[in-house]
């Protein structure tokens, strides 16, 4: 009997400014060549602080992603975070897994903020010894999970995965970059309403958390100093001459923003050094669409004292230069690291 290849997760990322979408397929030597990646831009009232308002309007733009694309296959996986996930590690009594299995559900209700009957709960046995185990707690809303899954189900395709945004980042950056067993390395995705902040510690995720600040403060500011509309203020975001504005003033608003993101970050790792034996980040990685706004790695490298490097989740992916022309890829690749993390996983793992 011959041996089938898994079918891989296309990863649709379905965010509150934009959705992306990667399919990647194995190629040799345990490498991946890429074969989709778009990037569509979505309305602001679609999806309003992670809950979904007008799912019509998400399928409408993730269907004309997908025709536009190509796609034929039909396992698609979605990613979560924001304040409907939640995840912790606890030490509980060692066990057997088939008892773990039984009762994790009541060791669950312990430590989570939500009523164990409103929740998907995933679990992952991390070690111990023969007094005690550590797991790893992973809990969804079923509504926000609904929510989502939905939205794959209306475009005629399957949810075969649903991801946690902290973890798909991960993914992505470990294929690409290697886990360091040396340093201290904090990933941060920053979308348009949340920032996803993952600490990996000697090569082992340690700390999780979810900010509620994004790149609307940066578009918010810019309408609000500048007078001008949503839409110029994300062109001139992202860079675009606009008007009268000079440089010096637009880049006197983004820093006054990129403070405060700084400085919400700068407490995040102080509350990481309080609550873990380490007292030192090395590396930060950024990504989502919002990362790469003027000065931002500067300011963070100068407030946190850490090597800052956009994290660029096609960096060990093969890809056709006709295909994806690199400036596009360039361009976009920041964004699509949850949909690259996901796409990294098969179907049935």
């Amino acid at each position: 009997m011959l041996l089938r290849r898994k079918k891989q997760i296309v990863g649709l990322d379905v965010g509150s400014s934009a959705i992306k979408l990667v399919e990647l397929k194995p190629a040799k030597g345990g490498r991946y060549s890429l074969v989709h990646a778009g990037h569509a831009v979505l309305s602001p009232e679609a999806i309003v602080e992670g809950t979904v308002m007008d799912s019509s309007l998400v399928v409408e733009v993730a269907q004309r992603l997908i025709q536009e694309q190509g796609v034929r296959s039909t396992a698609f996986g979605v990613s979560l975070s924001g304040l409907s996930v939640a995840i912790r590690k606890i030490s509980i009594p060692a066990m057997p897994e088939a008892e773990l299995a039984e009762s994790i559900q009541w060791e669950a209700e312990q430590y989570l903020p939500f009523d164990i009957n409103d929740i998907n709960l995933d679990y992952a046995v991390l070690g111990g010894d023969a007094e005690t185990m550590e797991v790893l707690l992973v809990a969804a809303k079923k509504d926000r999970v609904a929510d989502y899954t939905g939205i794959i189900s209306q475009l005629g395709k399957e949810p075969k995965l649903v991801d946690v945004d902290v973890f798909a980042l991960q993914n992505a950056f470990e294929y690409n970059y290697g886990a360091a067993t040396d340093k201290v390395i904090a990933l941060v995705n920053i979308g348009a309403h949340i920032m996803n902040v993952n600490i990996l510690a000697h090569g082992q995720s340690v700390f999780w958390r979810d900010i509620v600040f994004g790149g609307n403060a940066y578009t918010e500011a810019i309408q609000r100093e500048l007078n001008l509309t949503r839409e110029q203020a994300e062109a001139v975001k992202t860079g675009e001459q606009l008007g009268d504005h000079t440089p010096q003033t637009i880049l006197a608003v983004l820093n006054g923003v990129s403070e405060d993101l700084a400085a919400e970050l700068e407490k995040t790792v102080e509350f990481f050094y309080t609550t873990s034996s380490f007292d030192k980040v090395d590396e930060i990685y950024l990504a989502g669409g919002s990362c790469q706004v003027l000065n931002l790695d500067a300011m963070l490298k100068e407030r946190l004292g850490a090597r800052v490097e956009v994290m660029n989740p096609f960096r060990e992916i093969d890809y056709s230069e006709s295909d994806f022309p690199p400036e596009w890829l360039n361009r976009h690749a920041p964004a699509m690291a949850i949909a690259v993390g996901m796409s990294l996983r098969a179907v049935g793992e």
